[in-house]
């Protein structure tokens, strides 16, 4: 097809297509470099077998170690097989009831998403950014770009817990605060969401912030809210209205794609007996720092005592085990109780 003299009549299909192109090669030749590898493997575990020479079991052992991390980089990808996992992500934190302390906890979940992206090759870009009245932040939305990124974050959706004893307390009591993440597939132009201008809302307003690149003197925010589902989306990071309406309505058209994609695997899981392990806000996961510490999320059982790591941005636990019971469908069986 790519030969087809007019393949790049129309830009943005051949772009789709050859992005498509690159990720199936990559999958064929990163099979075919396993294989290899087992097979050469192979070849010279029988060779020091009949030669009887220790040194090239050595390297044989060598050899299997490498391969072994190399199947498991493998398996985890191929988790990531739902059409929108190959995506970038749209992440909204919104900082819940309970003032300074959930605003705080906020700036922690960004900071943690921020770090897990450096780490892990991707780059995160703030749309939308509301300073906290004291500390943290009322809610922020994420661009997080490159390959899968939507597939590894999709498992962060739902609402986080936070236990600790609070810095803002003279008394120093503990706390419990609570915080909502939403993650959204950034969808291309080849899918088709249909949106009527007469079901939205478009209001403008001055950018507000700490300062730097999130204030200037103009109405150039941008919120849009979309009347049927009452979904609400603002972008003030450009100085152009017209870029921070361009952005929102992507933000917002992912927005709905997550959500026909959530009724999808509703109606699914209904089908199979397992709505209770999407449904939308239940609450994921605790993360304890007093009396000791643990984070624990509860739908998949999965635990760590390295509470300081996660909130570095060591997420990788939690990604597998979550992807691992979408294939499954054993889920924990977790009330949620984690004091």
């Amino acid at each position: 097809m790519s030969q087809n003299p007019d393949f790049w009549a129309d830009n943005r299909k051949a772009k789709v297509f050859t992005q498509e192109k690159s990720r199936l090669e990559a999958a064929v030749n990163e099979y075919q470099d396993l294989e290899t590898r087992y097979e050469d493997a192979e070849a010279l575990f029988e060779l020091g077998v009949e030669e009887g020479d220790s040194s090239v079991l050595a390297e044989v052992v060598a050899m299997v170690d490498e391969l072994s991390e190399l199947f498991e980089k493998a398996e985890f990808r191929k988790m990531l097989s739902e059409e929108a996992d190959p995506k970038n992500a749209i992440l909204t934190i919104n900082a819940g009831a309970g003032g300074t302390e959930s605003m705080d906890w906020a700036g922690m979940l960004l900071r943690m998403y921020q770090r897990w992206a450096q780490a892990n090759g991707f780059k995160a870009s703030v749309i939308d950014f509301l300073p906290g009245d004291e500390a943290g932040v009322k809610n922020v939305t994420l661009e997080i770009a490159g390959e899968y990124a939507y597939g590894n974050l999709k498992s962060e959706a739902g609402v986080h817990r936070l236990v600790r004893i609070s810095p803002f307390d003279s008394n120093n009591r503990r706390h419990t605060s609570f915080t909502s993440v939403f993650v959204a597939p950034e969808i291309d132009d080849d899918i088709e969401i249909e949106i009527n201008p007469a079901d939205l809302r478009i209001d403008v307003y001055r950018s507000s912030g700490a300062g730097g690149q999130h204030v200037n003197t103009t109405d150039s925010a941008v919120r849009i809210t979309h009347l049927p589902t009452n979904i609400v989306v603002t972008c003030q990071q450009e100085r152009s209205q017209i870029k921070n309406r361009e952005k929102a309505m992507k933000v917002l058209r992912s927005r709905l794609y997550e959500r026909k994609l959530e009724e999808q695997r509703a109606e699914q899981a209904e089908i199979e007996g397992k709505k209770k392990a999407i449904e939308w806000g239940s609450q994921i996961r605790s993360y304890v720092l007093h009396p000791y510490k643990m984070v624990k999320d509860h739908r998949t059982g999965a635990s760590t005592s390295s509470a300081e790591s996660v909130l570095d941005g060591d997420l990788e636990p939690f990604i597998k085990a979550y992807l691992t019971c979408r294939i499954t469908g054993e889920w924990a069986d977790d009330s949620g109780d984690v004091e």
